[in-house]
């Protein structure tokens, strides 16, 4: 009577573990990752991290990575102030399938707007850090280099 039971339960495990599977294998990004970025001179650090990131994880079909910029590195990403590596890395990074999002807020302080950003850009319209805690409750990994 026991093994029965025992065979019953194994059987009813069985198709819950094959959909989970197949459920995984359906979802291309089940890794998600923001990275947040508000230091200047950390700037080709983070964007060499998340160029890492790909690499790691296989590619970017691998993973979604967002990166949040607020504060003085919003400067690095200026049209006109950027270095080209700077550019180059973005747009690289961007063409991975990268978000990349600037921070109202730092945006007002620095003068600028998105057309003097480089290109890419999202705006995070509520502000840097309220986008870092939506991405975090979308099941976002948060990293801060």
């Amino acid at each position: 009577m026991r093994r029965r039971n025992l065979l019953q339960f194994a059987g009813m495990l069985l198709p819950a573990s094959a959909f989970a599977q197949s459920a995984q294998a359906a979802e291309p990004h089940a890794a998600k990752v923001v990275y947040h970025l508000a230091d200047l001179d950390k700037v080709g650090f983070v964007l060499g991290n998340i160029r890492n990131h790909y690499d790691g994880v296989g590619g970017p079909e691998n993973v979604t990575i967002a990166l949040v910029i607020h504060g003085p590195a919003l400067k690095a990403f200026h049209s006109a102030d950027a270095s080209p590596a700077t550019a180059q890395d973005l747009a690289a990074l961007k063409l991975s399938g990268l978000d990349s999002y600037s921070c109202i807020n730092t945006m007002r302080a620095q003068n600028v707007t998105l057309k003097d950003l480089l290109p890419g850009f999202t705006v995070a319209d509520k502000g840097g850090v309220v986008k870092l805690a939506d991405l975090q409750a979308l099941g976002y990994a948060y990293l801060r280099p």
